[in-house]
């Protein structure tokens, strides 16, 4: 029976709530880790009779355990979600996870290049050879639209409007957006369609929209957007690490640190609450702080 909540609600996260398969199976993960916590010390047999106490011992072993807080609050939701599921088809009583209070922690600033970093980072994929047309239109494209690596792997040719410089994006929950992009992103796209994708897809027989191409004209993996960054760093004079996210998180910290108003980074960014765009307003606070201290000296 509980195998069957367990496949229903899988599909209840793929269908209806258009989750993708990697997050589902996060989900049924985390339910799977409570679920051998209770075998494991006694609790409940079944996710029906579950209740208060074995969420309050439950909580304290992952608190005794030093999970970090950001994964005991995922673990929660993913809980809470999968009781809320439960409880609104009528397979139990409650949510024993609905008010659950979570220790709290500040939150972390995200990391973000300066301009200097990021025209370093250009400066490593200015040339003719084709792999480096390819290289500076992906950078372009991730740090000029702020997009979400996973927007970028699914973008398609059709979703470009060369004539509007607009993109049509599909973000999480399979909501869209329209994102506009500079004549630098559109140069360095229409250079690498003619240098890079077309040969490649020829070269290899490929038929597909999708936008970026790995070196045999496969649609782009998240993993090789990540590869590909970390070998413009290598060539570049940075010696840091780099992640897709951070060109997002860089992008929407310029906007703001050139007075861009914080609800149209919002939209920019496809964030569905205002409180998750206010981060940028903490990260221009610190670079403000940071650089008044170095410059101003009557202090």
């Amino acid at each position: 029976m509980e195998k069957e909540w367990l496949n229903e609600f899988k599909r209840y996260l793929l269908v209806e709530r258009q989750y993708s398969d990697n997050t589902a199976t996060a989900y049924l993960k985390d339910i799977k880790h409570f679920s051998d916590f209770l075998q494991a010390n006694g609790g409940s047999s079944s996710f029906a009779n579950v209740g208060k106490f074995d969420v309050h011992v439950y909580m304290s072993y992952l608190y005794d355990q030093y999970y970090r807080i950001t994964t005991v609050s995922r673990m929660v939701s993913s809980l809470r979600s999968f009781y809320h599921f439960l409880d609104k088809n009528g397979y139990c009583q409650d949510n024993p996870f609905a008010y659950v209070q979570l220790k709290r922690q500040p939150r972390s600033l995200p990391r973000f290049f300066y301009m200097q970093e990021m025209q370093a980072l250009f400066d490593a994929t200015t040339g003719d050879d084709p792999v480096l047309t390819r290289d500076r239109a992906l950078l372009e494209t991730l740090y000029g639209t702020g997009m979400r690596v996973s927007e970028c792997t699914g973008l398609t040719l059709a979703a470009i409007d060369f004539n509007t410089h607009s993109m049509l994006l599909h973000g999480k929950g399979n909501k869209e957006r329209y994102v506009p992009f500079g004549s630098y992103c559109a140069e360095a796209l229409q250079k690498y369609f003619q240098t890079y994708r077309a040969p490649v897809m020829q070269k290899y027989h490929k038929e597909h929209d999708y936008v970026f191409i790995n070196h045999y004209g496969d649609p782009i993996t998240a993993a090789g957007v990540t590869y590909v960054l970390q070998k413009i760093i290598e060539r570049s004079s940075l010696t840091t690490s780099i992640h897709p996210h951070e060109l997002r998180h860089t992008f929407a910290t310029h906007m703001m640190n050139n007075g861009a108003d914080l609800r149209s980074v919002q939209e920019l960014l496809g964030h569905s609450s205002l409180s998750t765009t206010q981060i940028y307003t903490h990260i221009t606070t610190e670079h403000l702080q940071r650089d008044y201290q170095k410059y101003f000296k009557r202090k």
